[in-house]
């Protein structure tokens, strides 16, 4: 199915389809969004006409690509990775892309970078998809770094299900709970989550709107 609507609503894509195989050749994990879902992103950050756009995780470049095609020329990415090897694959992926000139990739734990953000915010989307077990902490500076009508996307959210089981001792599923458990309870915020079933299996995605 992912192969259908990839090959009938988009068209071929050499950077995006050149940054997926560079990234896998170089060890990266397979882990991008699929072209399906990177679309929706360039999208997402058109409809709501963001200049500026904070992505939390790198990795190699994908969705940076995909988010800062969706930018006007003088509108610019941030983009964190932890890997310093990751972020060198992320930098040649997308200068290739021809989107250099606005991301902005900052190299270092999130948690050590976030805090010196702020001259740069507030953003109008956030991208967060990084090591899940810190999405509370993530979805915590997203909102310190918003402001009404910014939109935060959460990636991954839904992971094989994983989410409903209350006993779960994974990080990753504790930390996702976490962040859901906030977004319930926070007043300025509306969310939502879809499940996902694509090429890369069965997943889903939160959406939120700051609304104070």
């Amino acid at each position: 199915m992912d192969d259908y609507l990839t090959t009938n609503l988009l068209e071929y894509d050499e950077a995006l389809e050149g940054a997926a195989r560079v990234s896998v050749e170089a060890g990266l994990p397979d882990i991008a969004v699929s072209a399906p879902q990177g679309r929706f992103l360039t999208l997402l950050v058109r409809m709501v006409r963001a200049r500026s756009v904070l992505e939390i995780g790198t990795l190699g470049g994908y969705s940076a690509i995909c988010l800062a095609r969706g930018l006007p020329h003088d509108g610019s990415l941030i983009t964190l990775e932890a890997e310093p090897r990751f972020a060198d694959v992320a930098r040649g992926n997308i200068d290739r892309a021809g989107v250099g000139d606005r991301v902005d990739i900052r190299v270092g734990p999130a948690l050590d970078t976030l805090p010196i953000l702020g001259d740069d915010a507030p953003f109008d989307l956030v991208f967060l998809d990084a090591d899940k077990a810190n999405n509370a902490a993530y979805f915590r500076w997203a909102l310190e770094f918003a402001r009404p009508g910014t939109v935060l996307v959460v990636d991954n959210v839904v992971r094989g299900g994983t989410i409903a089981d209350p006993a779960s001792d994974d990080p990753g599923v504790r930390g996702t709970q976490h962040m859901f458990e906030l977004m319930a309870a926070d007043p300025r915020v509306d969310a939502t989550a879809l499940q996902t079933v694509a090429g890369k299996g069965y997943d889903g995605f939160a959406l939120a709107l700051v609304t104070g």
